[in-house]
């Protein structure tokens, strides 16, 4: 376990071929945006994302007192919460990066990625020669990705609406997996952990970045 910026963050990394004991971890950032109908992730968005595609199940209080709708199916009104400008100095994206640790010419998949904050640093990480895969349950979350994608010249970056069950990668298909702020909407992490396993290539990691007990952002302790 390696604390970023306590009692804000935790992280945790696993190496390719030893599967993490479930743990608690998911969500976006701090508060629910104005007259938004639908649900979130920060990170990513909601799925099994930043997350960045955990499920997004339930809705709870992240931080601010106002309660988490359970749909995340807003991007436009969600982009306000995820991409505020204040979060980078709680989130500690370049942190995060460097934690993640892709080398150029990587695979990441970014999963529970929302409106795709991680995107661009991800992008320019691996460079040219790698590949960056936002992935979200949420269909217009995936679309907002790829509209973002085009607009900020992120052509290494491509996204997807995957289903809350299976993050829909192929066995030995990426690098990295990256899970900012959503682990703990991931309702059977027992079952789901393996398919991310299995995804990763020799030498690959899963890096999983959510809330402490402490946070004062974040869900409900319990």
């Amino acid at each position: 376990m390696k604390r970023l910026a306590p009692p804000v963050l935790s992280a945790f990394v696993a190496a390719c071929g030893s599967a993490p004991a479930p743990s608690p971890g998911s969500g976006g950032p701090s508060s629910a945006p104005p007259a938004a109908s639908g649900a979130h992730h920060g990170g990513g968005g909601a799925h099994p994302h930043h997350g960045h595609a955990a499920a997004h199940v339930h809705g709870h209080e992240h931080g601010g007192g106002s309660q988490m709708p359970h749909r995340f199916d807003d991007a436009e009104a969600w982009a306000k919460v995820f991409d505020e400008p204040g979060r980078d100095a709680w989130q500690k994206p370049d942190e995060v990066v460097a934690l993640v640790g892709a080398p150029a010419g990587a695979t990441v998949a970014d999963l529970g990625a929302g409106t795709g904050y991680f995107l661009g640093r991800l992008s320019r990480a691996v460079g040219p020669t790698g590949r960056v895969i936002g992935l979200d349950v949420e269909p217009d979350m995936a679309r907002y990705m790829v509209e973002r994608a085009k607009r900020e010249g992120l052509s290494n970056v491509e996204a997807r609406a995957v289903s809350p069950a299976d993050p829909a990668l192929g066995a030995g298909s990426v690098d990295r997996v990256l899970v900012v702020d959503t682990w703990h909407h991931i309702a059977d992490r027992g079952a789901y952990v393996p398919k991310l396993v299995s995804a990763l290539r020799p030498g690959g990691a899963l890096v999983v970045v959510d809330f402490t007990l402490e946070a004062r952002r974040g869900p409900p302790a319990e």
